[in-house]
């Protein structure tokens, strides 16, 4: 249903103008402007960031992929007008495909922060559980996120 590919600058650019409804605007990628500099980059973009298209050739949301030592950290995101529609099983399912083929990890891992019971559900669906619980200051606020993982 997606097809994954190396996100290209005008990509980054459209996916910056993404904004979440409350209280999911946490995750607008223009925010924190780090976060926003990363997108533009292009070394960062080639080596970690992927788009995803389904098959009319549509935007429908990116992946970022970190390998360090067997295990693939995942970041991932669907567009703004995606999200709760029942596509995040397989959106998380293609993009770990992908990562399998590229990077052949024995682990996967990702954050989420513990209000998205949304996406919660999706990678419990999928396999991962939870690891630990920790406390990160963002955007002036402190927010608890948990980690979890899935061994491949």
């Amino acid at each position: 249903m997606f097809r994954l590919s190396p996100m290209s600058l005008e990509e980054a650019r459209s996916i910056l103008s993404w904004h979440y409804p409350e209280p999911y605007d946490f995750y607008d990628p223009a925010t924190p402007p780090e976060d926003a500099e990363l997108l533009l980059d292009e070394a960062y973009r080639k080596e970690h960031l992927m788009t995803a298209r389904d098959e009319s050739g549509l935007l429908r949301g990116f992946f970022e992929f970190h390998s360090e030592g067997g295990v693939v950290e995942v970041g991932l995101g669907l567009r703004p007008v995606d999200t709760g529609r029942g596509l995040g099983d397989t959106f998380l399912a293609e993009g770990l495909d992908y990562a399998r083929a590229r990077f052949h990890p024995h682990t996967f891992r990702l954050f989420v922060a513990t209000f998205n019971q949304r996406a919660i559900k999706v990678y419990e669906r999928a396999g991962f559980q939870e690891v630990e619980r920790q406390w990160r200051n963002l955007l002036g606020q402190r927010w608890e996120f948990l980690e979890m993982r899935r061994d491949d």
